[in-house]
């Protein structure tokens, strides 16, 4: 077997993991606004619409 002692995407050129995490965080910002307004909707609909 080959050595797996080192992790090739660490090392890879052309990574860049600035805009990787700067892309998460926006994914996790999107998620938390979209979730929030789904509950926004889903109560006025619950007040509004019985």
């Amino acid at each position: 077997m080959s050595d797996h002692s080192e992790v090739a995407y660490t090392t890879a050129d052309g990574n860049d993991y600035v805009a990787h995490e700067a892309t998460y965080e926006g994914f996790i910002k999107l998620v938390k606004f979209g979730t929030a307004t789904v509950v926004i909707i889903v109560a006025l609909m619950a007040i509004f619409l019985t």
